[in-house]
């Protein structure tokens, strides 16, 4: 391969080791598998050949793999070993509208896949099951929200995935997120002759607009609002009788989130009211709650990236880097997890760039993808070993079996959404 070989060194754990060759053993198969799903990038709820590349995969390794999972047709869980400590791996395979694979979700399943391959060589002498877990529909729909809703993370001790960027960043954060489509429906008319017969709810749409453009100056510090007009009219000589709209609205924390958004409410109310139309609102996916990595966890995968040859944003500087939005907020939420950043050589280019897209199919991404998988492994591996840490891991699974269902997924703003397949807009999140 073109990829230039990592350093030797490897942690204490003889164990360590054998990850470390496992990974390299599959090298050629690692790297033709990320560029394979990255030449067949396919939308939320749609991964339906990445999801089956996954799963065979996995399946000539030996895991037991199921398909679909939680009600998601491209959801699968691939398992191996029957060790008491369950350690998720977390493969994302789901690419953006227009710049296919922009956040590297290519090198998100290839590195996973990896560490899954690393961990089982291991997974008995450990007392470990290794569960790579197929999360579609992370930049719209919420896989993971839905996934851990429905259980697929109930007896699962630890979680983690490696997402690339354009830094290293071990423990990073990101903001939470809700996705609003606001529809307006109005009267048609011609627009000449008639148009005091119309409700223009083209109208509508451009009152709400401007609403949401003056509160910008009063939003709260990491609140954001960003969004896109999905429908405008059919012709210019016709009163348009609907329009809609999809916004992203993002802020630091669960209750910041619910203050902008009875705030946005309040401006898409303004639209109907003003021009005497009518409006709905959706929520278009799950909430997203914000990061909160698990401490030791994240200290493990520093070590073990750093001794990998990577140089990590040290803690200070890693505490203003936020990384967008994502899913894996719900299940940091909720157990033990990292999302960390794994840095490839994109240039000037950041994540949901076309020239972002390009860099992760190229050498130093295929380097992500095997640093990334034996960083994970080696953090499962010292998580596993050490007395303390798998003893809290395990009483953090005996915790949450022991509260009610509402108790243990309550996720910010989940409610009523968009299931698979109904047409949701493409989320801008991290990933």
């Amino acid at each position: 391969m073109s990829t230039p070989p990592a350093p030797h060194r490897t942690p204490g754990h003889p164990a360590a080791a054998r990850c470390r060759t496992t990974v390299l053993r599959h090298e050629h198969e690692l790297v033709e598998f990320s560029h394979r799903i990255h030449a067949e990038a396919e939308l939320a709820f749609e991964e339906h050949r990445s999801a089956a590349a996954v799963a065979d995969l996995l399946d000539r390794h030996g895991f037991a793999v199921r398909t679909p999972v939680a009600g998601l047709d491209t959801a699968l869980v691939a398992e191996f070993g029957s060790g008491d400590l369950v350690v998720a791996v977390c493969a994302e395979y789901d690419a953006l509208p227009e710049v296919g694979h922009a956040c590297g979700h290519n090198i998100i399943a290839a590195a996973a896949v990896g560490a899954a391959l690393a961990l089982a060589e291991v997974a008995d002498e450990l007392g470990m099951t290794v569960r790579l877990v197929g999360t579609p529909a992370e930049e719209t729909g919420g896989g993971k929200v839905l996934m851990l809703e429905r259980g697929v993370f109930d007896d699962v001790a630890m979680a983690m995935m490696v997402h690339p960027g354009p830094e290293e960043v071990c423990r990073p954060t990101s903001l939470a997120i809700t996705d609003l489509e606001v529809r307006y429906t109005g009267r048609a008319a011609h627009a000449a002759s008639a148009p005091q017969l119309g409700r223009n709810a083209a109208d509508a749409l451009t009152v709400a607009q401007v609403a949401i453009g003056l509160l910008r100056q009063h939003l709260e510090p990491q609140q954001m609002v960003h969004g896109i007009v999905t429908a405008g009219g059919a012709a210019p000589n016709i009163v348009p009788a609907r329009t809609a709209a999809v916004y992203n609205l993002r802020a630091a924390e669960a209750r910041s989130l619910q203050r902008l958004e009875n705030r946005i409410r309040a401006c898409f109310e303004a639209g109907a009211t003003a021009t005497g139309c009518t409006h709905e609102v959706v929520q278009v996916s799950p909430a997203y709650a914000e990061l909160d990595p698990d401490g030791w966890l994240s200290e493990a995968y520093r070590r073990a990236i750093t001794e990998l040859g990577r140089n990590p944003l040290d803690r200070g500087a890693e505490q203003g880097r936020v990384i967008g939005s994502t899913d894996m907020g719900n299940l940091t939420q909720n157990l033990p997890a990292i999302h960390p950043m794994i840095a490839i050589d994109c240039g000037d280019a950041v994540n949901h760039q076309a020239e972002f897209a390009a860099a992760c199919a190229t050498p130093t991404a295929d380097r992500a993808v095997l640093d990334g998988a034996v960083a994970m492994a080696w953090t499962a591996v010292a998580a596993a070993a050490d007395v303390a840490q798998r003893d809290r891991l395990l009483a953090g699974v005996r915790e949450r079996s022991e509260r009610s269902s509402s108790e243990q997924f309550c996720t910010p703003g989940s409610g009523a959404h968009r299931g698979p397949g109904a047409g949701a807009q493409q989320d801008e999140g991290v990933a």
